[in-house]
């Protein structure tokens, strides 16, 4: 199951309370592009509209200039196929205040392109800062375990 992109700032700035999975409608040459690494979910996010979902503000390049349509659009929004029971349920989720659908990573399954997304609460700085202190705390413990 090879993974295409990964948002490295997702633990960082939330709390996943909840992952779920989806497949991506695309066109061939977004695919083709996909599996050649080219895409990026750097403040991407998932939004609900008429009870399908989106993938809204990922990059995905185009993979050859010169063959694309002229209308194509790198960071135009692409439906995430869920079924409707989730998206329900979804909703309920997020509209209680501070929690948001985050991207996580696009994969591939049997040749499929798929992204996991979800349920994150917004950390706030202070959470952000135990986070790193924890880390160095974890870092320093390992060195001076191996200095022994």
């Amino acid at each position: 199951m090879p993974t295409y992109a990964i948002n490295k700032r997702v633990n960082f700035d939330y709390e996943i309370l909840e992952k779920l999975e989806g497949g991506l409608v695309l066109a061939g040459y977004e695919v083709k592009s996909i599996k050649t690494g080219h895409i990026s979910l750097k403040g991407a996010f998932v939004t609900i509209h008429e009870n399908e979902a989106f993938l809204t503000n990922a990059n995905i390049p185009a993979y050859q200039v010169k063959n694309m349509p002229p209308e194509y659009d790198p960071n135009q929004s692409r439906k995430v196929l869920i079924h409707k029971k989730e998206i329900k349920s979804l909703l309920g989720k997020i509209s209680q205040k501070g929690l948001t659908l985050v991207p996580i990573r696009v994969y591939s399954t049997r040749g499929l392109i798929k992204l996991e997304f979800g349920v994150g609460k917004g950390k706030k700085k202070i959470d952000k800062r135990e986070d790193i202190k924890k880390r160095e705390a974890e870092v320093s413990m390992k060195r001076a375990l191996r200095e022994k």
